[in-house]
Order: C-alpha cells, then structure tokens, then sequence
C-alpha cells in the first residue's frame, strides 16, 4: 500500500482533532495502527482515494459485501460494489448524508458518502460509512423514537391542560373601540415580561385577556398557575404561594410542599382578586417581584425564580391605597403595563356577536339545538345595562337556551328582571302620516322612520347602518344630528 499523509485524509472530517495526529510519522507500522482502529470501531466504514481505489475498509464492512480486507484493499470501491455512488460523490465534491442505498449483494441500508477535498478544492479522499445495515433494525428504531416522540408530547399536553393557559385573542369576542384598545394592550404586554395590572368590573373578562397574555408569550410552553386570592382563608395563603418545608407547622405534609410561585417558574402566574391580598402578604409580594426570589414556610434559604406576574382586580387600587387597605409601593409594582377591560354597557356594539359565539358554546356545552335569538330578544339584549357584563349575559343564554322549545330565543325565555324594564325594542315605531303637509316635509319624516329603522335593525351599529343605507357614515351622522335621533 502507498504511504499517505494521514493529516490529508481526516482533514475533511468534522470533529478531528489535528493536534494529535499532526506529528505522526506516516510509516507501515502507522498504517496498520490505523487498520486496526478501523477494525475496532463496531460501524462499517471505508476509506478510498481520489481515483475510488480502496485504502482502508473496516472487518464489519468487508464481511457485510462478502470479501475479506485483503481482497478489497487496492481494488476500487466500484469491483467490489458495482453499485457504488462514490465516484459520483468524487466528481461532484458533495456529500450524500443518510441516503438509502443497495448494495451489490441485494442489502439494502443506510449510508454516508463524504468526498475529503485539499486545500486546491479537489477531492482526494472519500470516507464512507454505513449507518443502519438493516432497514428493518432503522424502522423499528423510527418507530420507537416516534413512541417517545409522542409520549412525550401527550405529557406536555397533559401538563398544560393541567397548568396551561386555555384561551387565545380569538377568545376575546367583540370590535367595539374600547375592546380593541385593550387587547391592543394585551398584545403589546405579551411582547414583554413586565408586571400586567387587569382591572375592570367583575364578569368582564379579565381571565380571559390574563390567558391570552400568556399564551401569546416566549413564556406560553411554560406553566400558568391560577390563584384567586380572595378565595384561599388567609391562614394558608403563604403557604399555599410560597410552600413550606417539612415540619414547618402543626399538620404539615411530610416532604413539604411546593407553592405556586416556583410551581410557575419560568412561566406565568395569575394572581386574580389582587385587591384582597392582606397586608403581610402585599410585603411577601413585594419581595418576589424585586429581589425575583421566594423564602418556604419555615425555610431559612432563600431560592431564585424566574416567573412573570399577571395579577387582576375589580377594586380601585388607587382608591385602596388612599384608604391604607393597599400598599402603594406595590402598587406602583404592579402597574407598570396596565389594562383595563371594558364593561358591557361601553361595548353594546359587540352585544349581538357576542350572544352569537355564547349560544354557540352553552350549546356544544348542554347539547342543545339552539341557533338563532329573534330581533325583539336581541332588542332587550341591546338595550339592557348589565351590571353582571359578558357573565350575566351567559347566564341570561343560558337559561334562555335550557328553556327553549324550538331552534330560536324569544322573548319569553329571559328571566323577568329584563322584561319589567319595557325594553322590548331598541327604536320607537315609525309615525303614521295620516296628513302629508307638502313633499318636503313627508320626504323628512320618510327619511327619519327609515333610518329610525335601520339603526333599530343593526342594533345601534352606525357603521352597518350606513352600509345597508347606501350612505356615507358621515351622512348619517349628520341625519342623525339633524333629525334628533
């Protein structure tokens, strides 16, 4: 066999360190130091030069073709494998990575072929290795990363059933102005990870956008943890967001307990009801969010965490701060991005599509058949305050729908506080001309009916108003003005 330089051949590898084979003297006895690794390393691998003549072949791969060492040695990789890639892979200098191939003796398998170009761009050696000598052996190692694969993935959505964030922006139904400037505002805090402040009325949606915020964060494949501070008695909620070590109380669980703030590590945690943490626990809160660190019930250590604060409230922190019940400090911690969710009452343009998605979902829920609310349903629907917001009018839909008889809401199917308002209609009935005084006068009042009518019909939705009126919006904004409507 000619003597080569061995630096020349593992120059192309990657992961081949020169320093340790650059002062090597290339000598038979080097040479056969490297046959032998060859025949050690439990792969099938060769090594040919740039006419495809075969300098090294490994034990494995030379019984796998059917030859011996000596036979293949010398010969080129094309006499013993005539269906050989190789010369291919010299000529065009560009390696052919995890290709199924077919050997001469009818094995099929998987295969590297990497040309080794000089300095001059020019392929000098080739090194070929065989991956999988059996395709049965790599579907069957396919078929079990697949499983892990998707154990795996069912797991994680286990967890985030479990500790997930379960709605989206699509979730936030309406395109009032005022609901578009706070998800406007939700879209820009998830871009962050600043404190978030929801406030607004209860039953407005604060969750919601608190869900959203998360899911649509670098955070969102993390934990979510909910906690509603006003629902949990004041003695456990320390231990219930810091945890505790084992022994820390009277009756503690043995091992101790995690709490909620490291159970959202490098994720998100919602503190709803914020207003209702007691004072002790606003300075416990305070500390986490500066120092980004929490101390366990009865634990003298204190722990890192890396977490993100959503906290929301249907009470006037600022209001509570002037009255002592809430530190202003924390506060100020608190509001850095501050959204607040509009009540019902200020988006009754989102009314009608809102009813439309809750019967939708009470439906799938109940399974029921419902898929309509007649015009004089929806009419009270508009025209009610709704001190309870988007929670009342579920419960109002939902009621409605477990009563109803046939596929439509009617009137009959609300609960009596919305009838005794005589709110059954959304505009006054046309006036009755009996007596046309000239043409321009009844042309005005033709006109006034009219648009009287389309704005009872789009449910006050001036925009809808003008488009099925054929006028610009500003038209009617002026006949509105001009006819006192």
């Amino acid at each position: 066999m000619n003597k080569w330089s061995v630096t020349k051949v593992f120059e192309g590898l990657e992961n081949t360190t020169k320093s340790q084979i650059k002062d090597i003297q290339v000598d038979d006895n080097v040479i056969n130091v490297l046959d032998s690794i060859f025949d050690r390393i439990p792969v099938s691998i060769i090594l040919i030069d740039a006419k495809s003549k075969i300098l090294m072949i490994s034990k494995s791969f030379a019984e796998f073709l059917g030859v011996t060492k000596e036979e293949a040695e010398g010969k080129t990789v094309g006499q013993i494998n005539r269906n050989t890639r190789f010369p291919y892979v010299m000529e065009r200098k560009k390696s052919e990575i995890a290709w199924k191939h077919t050997f001469q003796n009818g094995e099929t398998a998987i295969v590297h072929r990497i040309p080794i170009l000089n300095k001059k761009g020019e392929a000098e050696y080739g090194f070929g290795m065989v991956l999988f000598d059996n395709i049965e052996e790599l579907k069957r190692t396919i078929e079990k990363n697949e499983l892990l694969s998707n154990e795996l993935k069912h797991y994680k959505k286990v967890l985030k059933k479990i500790q997930g964030a379960h709605y989206s922006w699509k979730s936030i139904i309406g395109e009032s102005e005022s609901i578009k400037t706070a998800k406007y505002l939700g879209t820009k805090a998830s871009e962050t990870d600043s404190t978030v402040l929801i406030t607004g009325e209860s039953g407005t949606g604060k969750e919601l956008f608190a869900h959203a915020i998360h899911n649509d964060s670098k955070r969102q494949d993390a934990p979510f943890i909910k906690v509603n501070c006003g629902a949990i008695p004041y003695e456990l909620l320390e231990s219930e967001l810091f945890g505790y070590v084992e022994g820390a109380f009277t009756g503690s669980r043995r091992g101790g307990q995690i709490g909620k703030f490291e159970l959202a590590d490098k994720g998100s945690i919602f503190l709803d009801e914020i207003g209702d943490l007691p004072m002790n626990m606003q300075v416990k809160l305070l500390r986490v969010i500066q120092e980004k660190e929490i101390q366990k019930l009865g634990d003298s250590r204190t722990a890192k965490i890396d977490i993100r604060i959503i906290a929301a409230t249907n009470k006037k922190l600022k209001e509570q701060v002037k009255k002592n019940l809430f530190r202003e400090d924390l506060y100020y911690r608190l509001n850095v991005m501050s959204i607040e969710v509009p009540s019902l009452k200020d988006r009754i343009a989102d009314i009608e599509e809102l009813s439309e998605y809750l019967i939708k979902k009470i439906c799938r829920h109940l399974g029921k058949y419902v898929t309509s609310i007649s015009d004089e349903a929806m009419a009270i629907l508009v025209n009610h305050s709704w001190p309870g917001n988007v929670r009342e009018l579920e419960n109002v839909l939902e009621r409605a729908i477990n009563i109803c008889d046939n596929d439509k809401i009617q009137v009959k199917h609300f609960p009596m506080y919305l009838l005794d308002k005589k709110e059954s209609t959304v505009y006054e009935a046309p006036v009755k001309v009996k007596k046309i005084p000239d043409l321009k006068k009844s042309v005005e009042i033709m006109e006034k009916n009219i648009i009287q009518e389309a704005l009872g019909l789009t449910m006050g939705n001036k925009v809808r108003a003008a488009h099925e009126l054929g006028i610009s919006r500003s038209s009617l904004y002026d006949k509105i003005k001009e006819y006192g409507l």
